[in-house]
């Protein structure tokens, strides 16, 4: 008796075999506010609605400015911020937020939900980091440096002086960055008509495979929500000439 041919698997089913097998990394990245975006009303900034201002500081930052209901916001951003991305040991993207509460009873100021948009990179979407979390980090990755180098003047103590030389460097730049990030960053508060200010700064990772190199000019929105609605802050590093106007807060 002959035993039954079995069949070779169809071109078709071959491919659904290996499509079915590919990482999930292969998807493009999730968007952090897909989830429920349409149900939080927006408020968007733009030149030409009442409320909404820009100036160009002295101390090159760029100031939006956009007052809505009890809530007057601001965020700054450094004309210089995508350069000095690239020069970071950590590369983070750093934006600075002020929020005056106006109204009388009371309003929760949260941070883990702000977020910014890299719209010339696929509109990926990236969640602010934590400070305290972002501080280990920092600390872990200036311990690693400390002990690679250890390592690397066993095997070659004729480099000594330069792995030394570039050790200081590296702790110097995070001890800076971690007592920024202690003293100056945006934390989780309480607004009252008696604690009616806040102000710090944001920062977001840059370090990801679905932003592989700074265009020409960056189109990004930060999203704060905020009082029942998201404040959306679209902007461009650097702006192009006359693509905002400058005028003062009435």
């Amino acid at each position: 008796m002959r035993r039954p041919r079995h069949r070779a698997p169809s071109r078709l089913a071959l491919a659904l075999l290996v499509f079915s097998l590919l990482p999930e990394a292969a998807a493009p990245a999730p968007s952090l506010n897909d989830k429920d975006k349409t149900k939080i009303p927006a408020v968007r900034w733009d030149e030409t609605t009442p409320g909404c201002t820009f100036t160009r500081g002295e101390d090159g930052k760029y100031r939006y400015g956009m007052l809505s209901g009890d809530v007057d916001i601001t965020m700054a951003v450094d004309s210089q911020e995508l350069e000095k991305v690239r020069r970071r040991h950590e590369p983070f993207f750093s934006a600075l937020l002020t929020v005056h509460y106006r109204g009388a009873g009371g309003l929760d100021l949260a941070t883990h939900d702000i977020s910014l948009e890299f719209v010339n990179h696929f509109h990926v979407v990236l969640p602010s980091l934590d400070p305290d979390t972002f501080a280990q980090q920092v600390q872990q990755d200036a311990d690693e440096v400390d002990h690679e180098a250890a390592r690397q003047v066993q095997k070659h103590p004729n480099k000594k002086a330069e792995k030394e030389a570039f050790v200081r460097a590296f702790q110097k730049d995070a001890a800076e960055l971690l007592e920024f990030v202690s003293k100056n960053s945006l934390r989780r508060t309480r607004l009252s008509p008696a604690n009616g200010k806040a102000s710090g700064w944001v920062m977001f990772s840059a370090d990801s495979k679905w932003i592989s190199g700074w265009k020409k000019q960056e189109e990004i929105i930060l999203r704060v929500p905020l009082d029942g609605k998201v404040f959306e802050f679209p902007f461009t590093l650097p702006p192009k000439p006359g693509e905002v106007l400058l005028r003062k807060r009435e």
